[in-house]
């Protein structure tokens, strides 16, 4: 439950601190006092967005805090996911920077909004007036009928079969486009594949095969000049070999005049042997080489094949293209195991489905058994709350697909009057008519819900004496339960209250500034009386105020 609420410089407040208790605790003022500033104020630590337009000082950052008792309430699980420290008193702070900037805490903890949110969804509930039109949305409808089962675990558990479900179906989905979509390009990439498939492509091939065009090419050239080189090394005459021999000879005839003679004999030999291994090489080579057109001719081929698939396909080189023909080639054999692919996951599909649907008929089954003792209790309290003649009952239509909430649509109807033909309740009820029905609806859900604060916003809205009495009544039943917090302006809701708070604004030079205070028994009396008379306060207002406060 709220403990405590701190909030500093929000709209016309400009420092409020207010202690809450367990019970119904009434807040009351008059309209413009700053009662909705004080909601407000409350939303902001409940996660809803703000910037700098809310600060009263626009030199000071805004604060507010609340403290939360939460002992009882099974919450440790939330604090250790969101990795914050926990405390059976945390304290959740929002700060808004005179720039307009937010930052969120809880218990010191850094969170944003979202984890701030989750937060308060767990603590508390304001309901204001416009709420009272949730009542026409199935959802909400959906959430009420789900209260008064009180079967969360089978919630969550078809909740979780659901989101698998939808995450198999979009995959696929998914799968299903991509296979049509790519089935379509299949012969095209079949067709790139088999022609690149069918030119052998090998690693290396394209500069073997460029370098032997190059031999080719220039067959004669090279042919000359190797005949050239041998002539020059070894032909009959003045050739390289007979100088060298010759020169050999001459070494030879002055040997013993040189010390020096065995090493250079040795080396002129050397050399001599050398250069006529590489003659002979020479000649092995120019007797190989010939000049053969069709070789040149098949060459071209090859190479013009190869370059005219890299141009085609954008690549540089013949690396690039193999890689292309690999990718190729794994994109063929994807989309042939498409088909397979979609029957294994339509198996996993349907096998999903099925679950599904069984947990659905079993919300059905526990919904369609919970609407005819809530449609008896809302009808009971209708008339309670003066609508003596209200008619209301809940019609449960079974859908061919699957949602969050089941394969249900849930649709309240309702009538006011005797012997009319029950219709959806946002055709026919009135604003005062469906303050009181949310009454109801709430009541009951409070039984279930476990949440730890209401806050009523003028949820009284449109009723008045003993109605406004029986309304009162049911608020202060709920607040045996749970903490309520109700904003009225009624005396006969006023006086149920444990607690009550007068919400008032005070004016100085330079601004107006809301304030809440605890009111005393006797400022309490006198309070009640206003809200009978008005500021003139008659003897008759004292009385009946002393009645409804029981004095």
């Amino acid at each position: 439950m709220l403990c405590n609420l701190l909030v500093e410089n929000y709209a016309l407040i400009s420092k409020l601190e207010i202690e809450f208790r367990k019970g119904l605790t009434i807040i009351t003022g008059e309209t413009g006092a700053g009662k909705s500033i004080l909601l407000g104020a409350l939303a902001l630590i409940l996660g809803k967005r703000a910037d700098a337009n809310v600060l009263l000082d626009k030199e000071k950052k805004c604060i507010v805090e609340g403290t939360f008792n939460i002992e009882n309430y099974g919450l440790q699980s939330f604090f250790t996911e969101k990795g914050i420290d926990y405390d059976d008193q945390p304290i959740a702070r929002r700060e808004i920077s005179a720039t307009g900037k937010s930052r969120a805490f809880i218990n010191d903890f850094p969170v944003n909004l979202e984890v701030l949110t989750e937060f308060g969804l767990k603590l508390i509930d304001i309901h204001s007036q416009h709420q009272n039109l949730n009542l026409a949305d199935s959802v909400f409808q959906m959430k009420v009928i789900d209260s008064f089962v009180q079967d969360q675990e089978l919630l969550e558990t078809y909740r979780s079969h659901f989101h698998e479900f939808k995450a198999i179906q979009k995959k696929f989905r998914q799968l299903t486009e991509e296979s049509v979509r790519s089935k379509s390009d299949l012969d095209y990439f079949l067709f790139q594949y088999t022609q690149l498939a069918e030119a052998r492509l090998t690693e290396g091939e394209q500069e073997e095969l460029e370098f032997e065009h190059e031999k080719l090419t220039h067959a004669e050239e090279i042919k000359t000049g190797l005949t050239t080189a041998s002539s020059l090394l070894q032909s009959d005459g003045n050739s390289a070999l007979q100088q060298i021999k010759d020169s050999l000879g001459a070494i030879h005839k002055i040997k013993k005049f040189l010390h020096e003679n065995e090493s250079l004999s040795a080396r002129i030999d050397a050399a001599y042997i050398e250069i006529k291994d590489i003659s002979r090489e020479i000649e092995t080579l120019n007797d190989q080489l010939y000049y053969d057109p069709d070789r040149l001719t098949q060459v071209n081929d090859r190479l013009n094949l190869l370059y005219s698939l890299e141009k085609k396909h954008r690549v540089s080189g013949l690396a690039e293209l193999i890689a292309v023909r690999d990718h190729l080639k794994e994109k063929i054999e994807e989309i042939n195991a498409y088909d397979f692919n979609l029957e294994e996951l339509e198996k996993k599909l349907s096998e999903i489905q099925g679950i599904v649907g069984k947990y659905a008929d079993k919300l059905s089954h526990q919904r369609q058994k919970a609407i005819v003792p809530f449609r008896q209790r809302v009808t009971e309290m209708l008339h309670d709350v003066g609508i003596p003649n209200a008619g209301f009952s809940v019609l449960l239509e079974k859908l061919d697909d699957f949602s969050e909430h089941g394969s249900d649509r849930i649709q309240f109807l309702f009538t006011a009057n005797r012997n009319m033909p029950l219709q959806d309740i946002a055709r026919v009820a009135s604003g005062g008519e469906l303050s009181r029905l949310m009454l109801c609806v709430k009541s009951l859900m409070s039984d279930s819900i476990g949440l730890p604060t209401i806050i009523f916003d003028e949820i009284d809205t449109g009723v008045s004496g003993e109605i406004a009495e029986r309304v009162g009544n049911i608020i202060n039943r709920m607040a045996d339960k749970m903490q309520i917090i109700n904003i009225t302006h009624l005396p006969q809701v006023a006086s149920k209250g444990k607690y009550h708070y007068l919400v008032y604004k005070t004016d100085d030079e330079k601004t107006t500034v809301t304030h809440m205070k605890l009111l005393s028994p006797e400022e309490r009396h006198i309070e009640i009386a206003k809200m009978l008379s008005g500021e003139e306060i008659t003897h008759a207002a004292l009385e009946n105020a002393r009645i409804l406060l029981g004095y």
